[in-house]
């Protein structure tokens, strides 16, 4: 499945920040962000209903996430 969400990330450097925790906590999933998109889109393809978790961890790290469906 895939799930959707628009965020307040805004540059590769943030990024950057983000994948070793993207990585190291959500080990089985594909993710990628549009930062050309106005909502600064955040892709990810996993097998789990993992949504909580990501907007978790994104407001952990001060930024906005909200699924969008």
């Amino acid at each position: 499945m895939i799930h959707v969400f628009k965020t307040s990330v805004k540059n590769k450097a943030q990024i950057k920040k983000l994948k070793a925790v993207l990585d190291s906590d959500f080990q089985d999933i594909k993710w990628n962000f549009d930062l050309e998109d106005c909502d600064k889109i955040l892709r990810i393809e996993s097998k789990k209903n993992i949504c909580k978790k990501v907007v978790n961890l994104l407001r952990s790290y001060h930024f906005d996430c909200i699924e969008l469906e």
